[in-house]
């Protein structure tokens, strides 16, 4: 290929947290780098719409946008080197859990260390040593997490050097739990986040979970000032700040290969483009889907086809006529449980055994017309759930049946009226999600983070999995998994290897 022709040095798919990070920091460096998306408006899942009079956050319930290390990236810091505004306010409350199972509880949990070990003593006398004796591995690991994050890990350094980070990361955060002596009601309340990550904690590696509860206690729980839509344009504002390109409504249909089967360029509405490197914030699978299978190596195919799709959602929005103090809603966050054991929330999650319900205005007194409030109900669900049976036909009536069960439900839990106040109501299923991210099955986070396949065994492997040349991913379905923080984190990461990888090749 006659290097003339290459008409960008970076290509990245996909304008959602991953993408955009990564195109505004290529920019940024100075390469010359173009960002398409086939929605005519920037960030995947981190924007809002309206209905009505009401503006609604479309997934966000809460960002986890610092470390707890001072000297890991973070998206507060990737924001900073951008220059793009963020407009942060925070809730001093982590959340509210609701257990009516067996031994019911009724928790408050407080943000900060120091007031959620408090919490979690007057839960569970005793546990508070346990519990401290956990976060406190945190900071022995954060050095070693920094380090398999770095553009020279080494697996063979972090066995030798990082011999505590192995061992825990290499289990399950139930396994750690037992083995620091967290008593078991201590450990159910700990295990309370499981259902925004989709894997229940049994399965769920320990370095991954406690870094995303340690980081929410110690940062605060976190919500922008003008939704997550607005982060999507402060990075797309920063993209082009720095010279770079953004074309909207513009798909990507074909990854384009050379003879050797590097990446070289896409195919978008029709036109060839060509470039250097190709960072992809889209699933792997829509890749191999999208590209000549002559050219994408037998194991790339092979973990694409043995990886587990991760958690989507059954989401209720609702626009109530009266504000939160009327109706008596006192909670930012709730979870609602028929019984404490993740396992076997997960496994009777048809039944109801598990759901989250936000409202906005208590951290953004705001985000509604005055005298008015929303609720955000997220029902987990997992690929394969949805019925089949559910034809076009009956798809409405679906969805009227789920949110009206689960609206019913948390008045009876709660204590308050809320159907007699429904202004706007919007429900989100697995196919909506599939519709609009072009994922299978609609799966939100791209692959499960489950034991075989959990964030360390991706990063050690990383050169192995991901070995296309000149094509790099980034996103909720690489390395780090789960949520907006790791998404912006990949960005950055496949931008600083792509920056690197040019600044050698000249």
């Amino acid at each position: 290929m006659n290097d003339a022709l290459k008409k960008y040095d970076v290509i990245v798919v996909g304008a959602g947290n991953g993408g955009l990070a990564s195109a505004a920091l290529c920019a940024k460096a100075g390469l010359k780098t173009l960002l398409l998306e086939k929605h005519n408006l920037p960030g995947g899942c981190a924007t809002s719409f309206v209905r009505g009079r009401f503006e609604f956050e479309a997934a966000l319930h809460e960002l986890c946008h610092s470390s707890t290390s001072e000297n890991a990236d973070s998206v507060t810091k990737i924001f900073e080197r951008l220059g793009a505004d963020m407009d942060l306010h925070s809730e001093d409350t982590l959340f509210r859990v609701i257990n009516r199972g067996e031994d019911p509880y009724d928790l408050t949990l407080h943000a900060g260390v120091d007031n959620f070990l408090n919490d979690m003593e007057a839960a569970v006398p005793g546990c508070r040593e346990s519990v401290k004796e956990l976060f406190d591995l945190m900071a022995v690991l954060d050095e070693a997490q920094e380090y398999m994050n770095g553009p020279s890990m080494n697996p063979s350094v972090l066995f030798n050097k990082y011999g505590d980070f192995m061992r825990v990361a290499a289990h399950s955060f139930d396994e750690v739990m037992d083995a620091v002596g967290v008593p078991e009601k201590a450990q159910r309340i700990l295990e309370t986040y499981w259902a925004y990550l989709g894997v229940p904690t049994d399965d769920m590696n320990a370095l991954h979970y406690l870094s995303m509860v340690l980081s929410y206690i110690g940062a605060y729980p976190t919500m922008p000032g003008h939704r997550s839509h607005y982060l999507s344009l402060s990075l797309v504002k920063a993209l082009q700040d720095h010279g770079g390109e953004v074309r909207f409504n513009t798909e990507v249909t074909r990854f384009l290969y050379d003879g050797d089967g590097a990446a070289i360029g896409v195919v978008a509405n029709g036109d060839v483009i060509y470039s250097k490197k190709i960072i992809s914030n889209i699933i792997p699978n829509n890749v191999i889907n999208r590209s000549d299978p002559e050219k994408i190596p037998s194991h790339a195919k092979k973990l694409a086809s043995a990886r587990k799709l991760g958690m989507t959602f059954v989401s209720v929005y609702l626009g109530l006529d009266a504000s939160m103090e009327e109706l008596g809603i006192k909670d930012y966050s709730v979870f609602i449980m028929n019984g404490s054991d993740p396992r076997e929330q997960f496994n009777t999650r048809k039944d109801g055994s598990i759901y989250v319900v936000n409202c906005l205005n208590k951290v953004l007194p705001e985000s509604s017309p005055k005298g008015t409030c929303t609720l955000f109900f997220t029902i987990p669900v997992m690929p394969g759930d949805f019925p089949e049976t559910v034809g076009a036909r009956d798809y409405k009536k679906y969805k009227n049946a789920v949110a009206e069960r689960y609206i019913k439900d948390y008045e009876k839990v709660l204590g308050v009226s809320v159907m007699p106040h429904i202004e706007e109501i919007v429900v989100a299923t697995p196919v909506t999600f599939a519709r609009y991210l072009a994922t299978p099955a609609g799966a939100i986070y791209g692959y499960a983070n489950e034991e075989w396949d959990n964030v360390v065994t991706r990063a050690m492997l990383e050169a192995v999995d991901y070995s296309i040349p000149n094509l790099h991913f980034c996103g909720g379905s690489y390395i780090r998994g789960d949520g907006y923080p790791s998404a912006y984190l990949t960005g950055a990461m496949a931008a600083d290897k792509v920056i690197s990888e040019l600044k050698e090749e000249k």
